[in-house]
């Protein structure tokens, strides 16, 4: 007994000091372990919010953005969150009643106060931008367009966010905005990647923005946006044509065809058995067409449809002008354009009247597409509205010549090609978030896309953890390994004699 007394003192892992440290590290190493599972547990994201209202020629859209708030100088993923259609027109059809635009938007915006939560209302950004047709009253009416931005204004700041102001657009912002938003959805500026041109059509404008190599600039600098984003110098090529928008285009080309003050008309754009009476004085009530109206004319005309695909596209070339460009290149109407580069996305109108007539699918050949708007124009309005019960008359009216525009402009206007048309992709969203300029817009009021591309630690937090985790693991076992030479007292039997 005496004996296994000795062997107990002598033995290193029965001392008070060896228990103390053995029982510190046991406790260092649940620490550490605890740590790293608690700072990788899922919290619950806080989010900032950004409102941008689209004031359109034909209607008026409100999305909401997001974005994780813990993201320093607010670079977080952007994504939309919720988007409203305000019911009626566009803000700027309200020029004689302009107290009606700001009520117009009340609905929408009730919406917004419910998605956004309450005690981030004070603090989220709201914006107004207006595009072509507040441009179209603005030159037609200046006094008109600022009463209606004041009603706009006074309505909007009746809720409880941070009201930013509205304003006109000009049609080259537009256009890069759209731009920028294609390519930040689609993570195209973050990684340097190769950029997606941006095809926008509306209801009174149209826009064209890209990349391309052997652009600088120089040749039409009024054509010319230059960003610097993530570190990487963008030279964007932009233009924005007024009035050529599928609702006043339409306009130019009714115009082309009443020119002599006729009382009736026979339009190739619209389907056999199609008939309307339409006012003068109303087609011609646009800026982009009130000079063009005859000088003696009766107070109407009888519109009737004629369904010709060819003839129609006869009638869109008309409003095109590709007789002057003093330009090495144009599209049209003497405007410089480069050569096309790479692939684009196409949204907007273009998406809408495209996936109307099931022709979004860019992988059928340009041909072919011809030839289903030949047969879709040829089909008799009696057909088309029983197949299209739901569809409001007078905007079903208008898809074969809004189709035929579409294909027109692509191929005649921009210049592309049977080949080239198969790099346009028809699209509404973008990763869930609607393709257009008014996230660009908000991106670039908030500064939210670096111009330089942020640092970042070698390691992410998580790894960093894990490895001071497994170190301290590693340190304990070296600590045990130390104390080998102490084992074989402590694993031996002593023998009694």
């Amino acid at each position: 007994m005496s004996a296994q007394r000795e062997m107990k003192e002598k033995n290193p892992w029965h001392t008070p000091v060896t228990i103390i440290i053995t029982v510190i590290g046991v406790i260092a190493i649940v620490a550490l372990v605890t740590v790293a599972v608690l700072q990788n547990r899922p919290v619950p994201q806080k989010y900032k919010y950004g409102i941008v209202l689209d004031a359109g020629s034909s209607h008026t859209a409100l999305y909401i953005y997001a974005w994780p708030a813990e993201k320093d100088n607010n670079t977080g993923r952007v994504q939309q969150t919720h988007s409203c259609k305000v019911k009626g027109k566009g803000i700027s059809s309200y020029a004689s009643e302009p107290l009606k635009a700001g009520e117009s938007l009340k609905l929408c915006m009730q919406e917004a106060e419910q998605k956004v939560p309450r005690k981030r209302h004070h603090q989220t950004p709201l914006y107004l931008g207006a595009t072509a047709g507040m441009r179209l009253l603005n030159m037609e009416n200046s006094k008109a367009s600022e009463k209606v931005f004041q009603a706009v204004g006074a309505a909007l700041q009746k809720f409880p966010f941070s009201y930013q102001g509205a304003r006109i657009l000009s049609g080259q912002e537009e256009g890069a905005f759209g731009w920028v938003t294609v390519n930040y959805l689609d993570d195209r500026l973050k990684q340097g990647l190769e950029t997606i041109g941006a095809l926008d059509l509306g209801g009174a404008s149209t826009q064209i923005s890209f990349v391309s190599d052997n652009y600088d600039g120089s040749e039409s600098p009024s054509n010319s946006v230059t960003f610097r984003l993530y570190g990487n110098d963008y030279n964007l090529y932009t233009h924005s044509f007024l009035c050529y928008g599928k609702d006043q285009v339409l306009r130019l080309a009714l115009a082309h065809q009443t020119q002599s003050g006729p009382t009736t008309i026979l339009d190739p754009c619209f389907h056999p058995g199609y008939t309307e009476t339409k006012n003068y004085s109303v087609l011609y009530d646009s800026p982009c067409v009130s000079d063009r109206k005859p000088l003696e004319d009766p107070v109407t005309f009888i519109h009737n449809g004629q369904g010709n695909f060819q003839q129609c596209q006869e009638v869109v070339k008309s409003v095109f002008n590709f007789t002057t460009c003093k330009y090495s290149q144009c599209s049209f109407n003497g405007v410089f354009q480069p050569h096309l580069q790479g692939p684009f996305g196409a949204f907007s109108a273009y998406y809408f009247v495209m996936n109307f007539l099931n022709l979004t699918d860019t992988s059928i050949p340009l041909e072919t597409v011809k030839e289903k708007l030949t047969s879709y124009c040829a089909t008799p309005w009696k057909e088309i509205v029983k197949q299209h019960p739901n569809v409001k008359l007078s905007y079903l009216a208008e898809y074969c010549f809004s189709g035929t525009y579409i294909i027109t402009l692509l191929t005649e206007g921009y210049n592309f090609t049977s080949k080239s048309y198969s790099d346009i992709k028809f699209i509404k969203k973008i990763k869930g978030s609607d393709a257009g300029w008014t996230l660009g817009y908000m991106l670039n009021l908030t500064n939210m896309i670096p111009a330089e591309a942020p640092d970042t630690p070698p390691l992410p937090h998580a790894g960093y953890v894990s490895i001071v985790t497994v170190m301290a693991l590693l340190l304990f076992i070296l600590f045990i390994v130390s104390l080998r030479p102490l084992w074989p007292s402590c694993s031996k039997q002593p023998q009694i004699v």
